[in-house]
């Protein structure tokens, strides 16, 4: 994608409000005023899943608090360079017993992305900051698009039927809803 035009800003401003007024609502029917908030993943942290700085990769990220357990070295939230490692470290956690309390992905229909040539691949933008994301439950994802982030193919969330859409026809790919991925899914990814 080139730099945003008056039109695209004026655009992702109303998606971005949008979408803000969808998460509060949502929220406030979820129950979440004693859910954690996502953090910002800006400082020099390792993915809980693979051990990669997460801000020298590219793509979706994504954190999860867990009801009644902690990821090791640090304070909640586990953290993640791709929404494929939180997705796996979900997975993985969920069979020792681990129980999810919420999970954040980045959400790309409130952002500025950008899609470029590295090494042959189309390699997705990061978006760190804590207003980036968004609870599982009110995203939709992108699978199969071609996209890559920090462990290649991308899962890539979006917070609007809409956004994804126009990702989809500009880079293909099946829209699919966050909490329908299975271990399957991300197993092929």
């Amino acid at each position: 994608m080139s730099g945003p035009t008056p039109t695209d800003s004026s655009r992702r401003q109303f998606v971005l409000g949008t979408a803000t007024i969808a998460a509060t609502g949502l929220a406030g029917c979820l129950g979440s005023s004693d859910r954690p908030e996502p953090v910002a993943l800006t400082e020099r942290m390792s993915c809980d899943q693979c051990g990669m700085v997460i801000t020298q990769q590219p793509g979706p990220s994504g954190q999860t608090y867990y009801q009644d357990n902690s990821p090791e070295g640090h304070d909640p939230p586990a953290r993640f360079c791709s929404t494929v490692c939180a997705y796996r470290h979900r997975f993985a956690t969920g069979n020792r017993g681990w129980t999810p309390q919420v999970t954040y992905l980045t959400d790309y229909a409130t952002v500025d992305y950008s899609v470029r040539e590295e090494g042959g691949a189309r390699v997705i933008s990061a978006h760190l900051a804590a207003e980036n994301f968004a609870v599982t439950e009110a995203l939709e994802v992108v699978i199969g698009s071609g996209i890559e982030g920090a462990m290649g193919p991308a899962i890539v969330p979006f917070g609007t039927t809409s956004a994804a859409e126009e990702f989809v026809s500009t880079y293909g790919g099946e829209i699919i809803a966050a909490e329908d991925i299975s271990s399957e899914l991300v197993a092929q990814q």
